[in-house]
């Protein structure tokens, strides 16, 4: 019998991805049915349902569902679930669909079908009122707002049958795991106590130090990356990836650490984002998520540890994966290594604070990375991406100025 935590909802996993016969003639049957486009973070939603990663959703919600969430962190069904998953269209595209018609669902950046859906319902949403309770403010500036803002103005609820899994396979191979490969490696490492490590950066010596205390109490590590959108000026997914690879092949001990990756994209919703990265870390087979200062967020939308507080906020029984509170961490020169606030006696002048922005905005100006800031074979990796975009940058330029002459 199985040591890992349940999956969500307290049964198995459910994956929603066709295959064999089914898969061939439900790819023919949505070849004759209307299109409906999805936004990339939709598509991703539709991927994570595919392969059980958003167990035991069976499609997109509905207006009881969307209400639910929003207000009370729990579907219509009573399910926790902290952030709606919900499928928009525009006006026209809702017109033309009855209740009860069967759609395809086609990624709108590819045109690849990925899911059939049968519509249950059709609503309008308050989105102003969808930001403020799971973003905590309405401002265009905040990355997630600007997504649900540029939503279309109906919602389409209904089950769905994945078809397709995108080119994540194909672009990142064996990194590409479903919850149903994590739980079977997990399983097959003897692993039970499984920390969730969730980046959208690569890993500077905080991160390291993170992930290294975990270790020190569980069986071991997933650091599980997302491979979906991020905002401008983040990282691409395969550079974060190659960089996290020597980091655990050089700096941690053989057998503690399995990289992984994911295909949503960033909502930065923040404290309400940690909670559904917890949720679906519990399908992937982790018994806790570690949250670290400003999990999942942005700017200065939220306090450093607001992601830490709501865990104390939601009833004890609605996750089974639990979070793993680390305090502010940095380097500190009288310690002479890694520290923590719980760990470090000395005071703020002693201590360089480290942040994947900081790391970005000294690597996009040329600068080398400290090893204070960064391992040198990480570092090494990134300065070469940062090369070539500045090699890209310089030959737009000199294009634009041929050109203008």
């Amino acid at each position: 019998m199985s040591k890992l935590v349940k999956p969500h909802g307290g049964g198995e996993l459910k994956p929603l991805l066709l295959t064999g016969d089914a898969l061939a003639a439900e790819k023919k049957h949505a070849e004759s049915l209307p299109k409906v486009k999805m936004s990339s973070r939709e598509t991703g939603d539709v991927i994570m349902m595919g392969i059980g990663g958003f167990t035991p959703l069976t499609g997109f919600m509905t207006r009881a569902d969307w209400e639910g969430v929003c207000d009370g962190m729990k579907m219509a069904n009573g399910l926790f679930w902290p952030i709606p998953i919900t499928l928009s269209t525009d006006q026209v595209t809702a017109d033309g669909i009855k209740t009860g018609d069967e759609v395809a669902l086609v990624d709108g950046e590819t045109g690849e079908i990925m899911a059939t859906m049968k519509v249950s319902e059709k609503y309008a949403i308050d989105k102003a009122h969808e930001c403020m309770q799971v973003y905590k403010t309405t401002d265009l500036d905040h990355p997630g707002v600007k997504m649900v803002m540029a939503q279309g103005d109906v919602n389409l609820a209904g089950p769905v049958k994945v078809l397709s899994t995108g080119n994540f396979k194909e672009v990142y191979g064996d990194q590409f795991m479903t919850p149903a490969e994590t739980r079977a490696k997990f399983e097959q490492l003897g692993w039970s106590k499984i920390a969730a490590f969730q980046t959208r950066n690569p890993m500077h010596r905080s991160h390291e130090y993170l992930a290294k205390i975990a270790i020190e109490t569980m069986d071991g590590v997933l650091v599980h990356s997302l491979l979906g959108a991020l905002k401008p000026g983040d990282i691409p997914a395969e550079v974060r990836s190659e960089a996290i690879e020597v980091l655990v092949k050089n700096y941690f001990a053989p057998n503690t650490v399995i990289q992984a990756g994911y295909p949503l994209d960033m909502r930065y919703a923040g404290p309400r984002e940690a909670l559904l990265h917890a949720l679906f870390r519990q399908n992937y087979g982790c018994s806790h998520l570690i949250v670290g200062r400003d999990h999942a967020g942005v700017g200065d939308y939220y306090g450093p540890f607001d992601a830490q507080k709501i865990f104390d906020e939601i009833p004890a029984d609605a996750l089974e994966t639990k979070n793993m509170n680390i305090d502010w961490t940095f380097w500190c020169n009288k310690c002479g290594g890694m520290a923590s606030q719980r760990t470090c006696p000395h005071t703020k002048d002693d201590r360089i604070l480290l942040s994947g922005t900081k790391v970005r905005a000294m690597l996009s100006e040329g600068q080398d990375l400290p090893v204070e800031f960064s391992r040198p074979e990480v570092a090494k990796v990134l300065q070469k991406y940062y090369a070539g975009l500045s090699a890209e940058q310089n030959v737009k330029v000199e294009l634009k100025g041929h050109s203008a002459a």
